[in-house]
Order: structure tokens, then C-alpha cells, then sequence
């Protein structure tokens, strides 16, 4: 168990080194390039066919976009090998392109004027990577059921959605909509994001044609294949009925039924603590997939075999993370962070990963109370390293470190500061409303949420994403005065805590010089709330 626990550590919570040593390639990927910025995406139409005998993927993205600046010639569009461009085509006329790694450069014939409706088509073929340890290492995943079907899925984050599709693989532009066509053969079926529009039938194929009526991120578009049968049932939300779907493997039907009740009890604490789900029009689904589960949008995939925990594994060794299905909650609380709220930069990973792994010890809250949720979330720190910053580099495709379980407890200390449950459920509500269907920067979310809380949280951050040293309260007691600092932080430093003094909850707010409090006990004990050292001197 041990093993297991620190091998999920080892995969999930990874170090990043940050090196200097960027190469061409992760500018390229990770900004905004001169070829991204003069146009902005409005809708994808990926058609493609997928051979899972011979692991290939032949089709085309149609890309329409508004021009925002005018006389330029040249558009990026990004494919990673061993996929090929096999041509380009807008209005009806071929297109060259240059290429530099992955990232190749369309070079336009006809002026782009600002304000036009445009579209441009790529065509591609190839058998894109494998991926090696899914959903960590990123690509196709080809396999088979336990009937020796054919069970495909592709997984992406961080190496990019452009490993087996062609886009504007940069997650600052979102597309506005999108249809999803996936021809696959005949006794298999495609699960992809939104709603299913129709199915075409060609004899030996079927195409499964999926519309996404809201903006997306890339890395959220996703391919499921296998023998699915589907089940459903609907949800009494804020936003009136939702239509929550199930697609498993044939053999895992009635074990999906029973299982999967935890979704009905997540969308209710959801909804409760961070508003409405983003998608009614696109519904909101569970896929099974032959890996542990990702975000994708209204498609979250599940690989989790079907027991409580991860893979059956108390992650906060508390009892609480057995109360649920890791995968079900963790996954779904994308929806509100990640995939309606989505990082400009990868840098900003935190967004998603903190909020969503916070979100675990609110649902724990909501249906079995803080203090359960709080011995959960408390749990989690031994995974934390505390070896680099939060947030990555900008601008080069680089995420930080300690995302999951120190975000998170990043989060709880910011639930204690606040000393206000329902102020800080507004806030939480409030962050989906107004960055509702956004692309953010960090910097927009720590405004947010220290306008909201009425309290200078600017050191905060700092300290808690930009820096790695846990504050530490040194202090001392003298005379029956409590000499208290902050150590391990950066200039300027404050914060609030909370001391328990002769069983009476006293709140200090510390700075990096001494300050003194006459106190009536020589035994202080500092609230584990508070994702803080203490050293007695």
C-alpha cells in the first residue's frame, strides 16, 4: 500500500527543474506567437477516421477564425509527428506551409482583413505516439476489452492536443464551438464531447458526429472508442435539468450503475459551492477508458475500476478519501476549474489542479461536514515537497510544482483568513461567474479573490505560488508574553493565524519582526487549518 501511495505520488505530484535551457520549440508551443495573435478562433470542424488495427488517424480540422489585424500572411497551425500535413487548403486553392519542429506556418495567398470570417483546412494522416503512461505521458492509448475489442482513447495535457489532431494548440484561445466527427468501425462506438448529432452509417464504418455548443479548451477535445453501451438519468440543477450520461464497457454495465451514483452526489456539492455546471447545453458525461481519467469537457473519462479511493487507495490516510471515487469527483471538479475557468499558461496550472483538488474536501464537506473535510484535505501533506514554486515559467510550456495537495491546503488556509463559510462559498461561486467561459492569468485570480475578501492578499501569493518555503511562526514565551514572526518568508511578509491558548481560539496576525501578546498559558498550539510550521525557540 506504502508503494502504491508513493508511486501515485511519484506520477502525479512530478518535480519540474527549472532550467534555463528552453529551446525554440517550447517558445513555439508555450506563447503567443506573431502567427497566433492576428487571429481568433471561432469554430473547429475535426473529421477524421480512426483504423484501430493499424493505430492510424486520417482526416482534417476545418479552422474558422475572425481576422483582428490586418495584411498579415502567415498562420500558425501545430501537428506533431509522426503525423504528417498532407495539404492545406482556403478557398478551394492550396496552401503552402513551412515547418519548425511541430509548429508549422501556413503561408496565406489572399490579404486577411480585419473584422473578415475566415476558414482555412487541414488535411493529416498518420499514427500519432503512443502514449507511454497515460494520462501522464500523453497520446493514443490502443488496447482491447475484455472481449478483445478495441478500446482507444486519447489523453494530452502538457505535451499538447496537437499529438494527434492539427489546431492552434495554445490554451490562451479557446474555439467557440465545435463539431467532432469520428468514423470508427462498424461494432465499435465514438464518445466524444457534447451532445451526439446524428451517426451516419456506412456498412463496415459508422460516423459519430458530436457537437460542443460552448468554448473548449484543446487538451479537453477528446476521442473515446470501444463497445459502450449507455445509460443516463437526469439532475434537478440551478440551471433546471441536466442530462448526466454514462458510457462503459459492455461487461461493466451494472457495475457502472451502481458505482456511479457518486456523480449525482458531486454535481450537488458542486453546485452548492462553485454554481451552476458550465455545460447544460453540452450535458455532462462519464466515459470508461483503458487509463485513470482526465478532465476532457462534458466527457470526463474514468479508469478508476470502479472501487472508492484512487485505484482503492486513501490518498489523505484519514478514512475520508474512501468515502468516494477519486477519479468521478476529481475529475468532474474540472468542469468548473479547468475547463469553465482555463489557465491562459500553463504556468497558471494551479488554477486547475489546486481548485479541483481542493474541491475534493468540499464535497467530502458538504456531505459529511468540515470537519471531515478538513482531516482530508490535512491528510494530503505528505505528498507536498515544497522544492519549487507553484507556478511555472511563462511562456515556454512549463507547469509548477506541488499543484494538487499544496494547492489545496493553499486554499483551505485562504478559507480560514476569510472566518466567513458563506464569504468564501461566495467567493468560490463568484470566481465561475466572472471568469465564466475565460481564459485567466493567475494575477486575475488573486484580485478576484482578494477584492471579494477585503484583505491585501498580494504577499499571500507570493509567498504561497511564487515562492517554495513553508512560513514558519517562531516564537517564544517570556514573562507571560508571546513573542511572535514569521521565518522562511519573503520581505513584507503578513499573515493572520490562529493559536489555541488554554483551549481559546486567539487570532494574531504575524509579520517577519517580533510582535507581542500577553497570553495567560506557557502552551500555545497553532491551528492545523493553516498550512504553516511553527519552531519554538
Amino acid at each position: 500500500m506504502k508503494k502504491d501511495i508513493l508511486l501515485y505520488f511519484l506520477l502525479i505530484f512530478p518535480l519540474f527543474i527549472f532550467s534555463q535551457n528552453f529551446t525554440r520549440q517550447d517558445t513555439l508551443r508555450g506563447s503567443v506567437t506573431p502567427q497566433r495573435a492576428w487571429w481568433d478562433l471561432t469554430y473547429y470542424h475535426l473529421d477524421i477516421s480512426v483504423d484501430p488495427d493499424n493505430q492510424y488517424i486520417k482526416g482534417s480540422n476545418k479552422v474558422h477564425y475572425k481576422v483582428l489585424d490586418s495584411n498579415k500572411d502567415e498562420m500558425q497551425i501545430d501537428l506533431q509527428e509522426p503525423l504528417k500535413i498532407t495539404k492545406i487548403i482556403q478557398d478551394e486553392s492550396p496552401l503552402d506551409f513551412r515547418s519548425e519542429g511541430y509548429s508549422h506556418f501556413i503561408k496565406l495567398k489572399k490579404k486577411q482583413k480585419k473584422g473578415q470570417l475566415k476558414s482555412v483546412t487541414i488535411y493529416y494522416e498518420g499514427n500519432p505516439k503512443i502514449a507511454v503512461n497515460p494520462p501522464w505521458d500523453g497520446g493514443l492509448t490502443w488496447t482491447r476489452d475484455f472481449n478483445g475489442k478495441h478500446f482507444v482513447a486519447n489523453s494530452n495535457q502538457g505535451i499538447g492536443a496537437s499529438i494527434w489532431w492539427p489546431n492552434k494548440d495554445h490554451m490562451y484561445d479557446e474555439v467557440d464551438s465545435m463539431l467532432i466527427s469520428v468514423n470508427v468501425p462498424k461494432d465499435l462506438v465514438n464518445v466524444s464531447n457534447g451532445r451526439l448529432r446524428s451517426v451516419d452509417d456506412f456498412g463496415d464504418t459508422k460516423t459519430y458526429n458530436w457537437f460542443v455548443s460552448n468554448p473548449i479548451n484543446n487538451y479537453g477535445v477528446n476521442i473515446n472508442i470501444g463497445d459502450y453501451l449507455m445509460f443516463s438519468e437526469k439532475y434537478d440543477g440551478e440551471r433546471g435539468e441536466l442530462d448526466m450520461v454514462y458510457y462503459v464497457l459492455r461487461d461493466n454495465i451494472l457495475r457502472a450503475k451502481s458505482h456511479f451514483k457518486d456523480a449525482i452526489k458531486m454535481m450537488e456539492a458542486f453546485e452548492y459551492w462553485f454554481g451552476p455546471y458550465p455545460f447544460y447545453e453540452d450535458s455532462f458525461k462519464i466515459v470508461e477508458v483503458p487509463y485513470l481519467g482526465m478532465e476532457h469537457q462534458s466527457s470526463i473519462t474514468y479508469g478508476n475500476r470502479y472501487m472508492k479511493g484512487y485505484k482503492g487507495m486513501d490518498l489523505s490516510r484519514t478514512g475520508w478519501g474512501l468515502k468516494f471515487d477519486y477519479i468521478i469527483i476529481h475529475e468532474a471538479g474540472h468542469e468548473w476549474f479547468a475547463n469553465n475557468i482555463t489557465y491562459k499558461d500553463i504556468a497558471d496550472m494551479w488554477v486547475h489542479e489546486s481548485f479541483t483538488t481542493y474541491s475534493e474536501n468540499l464535497f467530502l464537506d458538504y456531505h459529511y461536514g468540515r470537519e471531515a473535510s478538513s482531516e482530508y484535505v490535512i491528510g494530503t501533506r505528505s505528498s507536498i515537497r515544497n522544492k519549487s514554486p507553484i507556478i511555472g515559467k511563462y511562456g515556454v510550456n512549463q507547469r509548477g510544482s506541488d499543484l494538487y495537495s499544496k494547492g489545496a491546503n493553499v486554499l483551505h488556509t485562504l478559507r480560514q483568513i476569510c472566518q466567513d463559510d458563506e464569504k468564501w462559498r461566495k467567493i468560490l461561486r463568484g470566481l465561475n461567474k466572472e471568469f465564466y467561459h475565460k481564459t485567466v492569468t493567475t494575477q486575475e485570480i488573486e484580485n478576484y479573490i482578494s477584492e471579494n475578501m477585503n484583505y491585501d492578499l498580494t504577499k499571500f501569493f507570493d509567498q504561497y505560488l511564487r515562492d517554495f518555503r513553508v512560513p514558519t511562526l517562531e516564537y517564544f514565551i517570556e514573562d507571560g508574553v508571546l513573542n511572535y514572526r514569521w521565518i522562511n518568508v519573503i520581505n513584507d511578509f503578513k499573515m493572520p493565524v490562529e493559536l489555541l491558548v488554554n483551549e481559546k481560539q486567539i487570532y494574531i496576525e504575524a509579520e517577519s519582526s517580533y510582535k507581542k501578546l500577553k497570553i495567560d498559558s506557557d502552551k500555545i498550539k497553532i491551528s492545523n487549518d493553516y498550512y504553516v510550521f511553527s519552531q519554538k525557540i
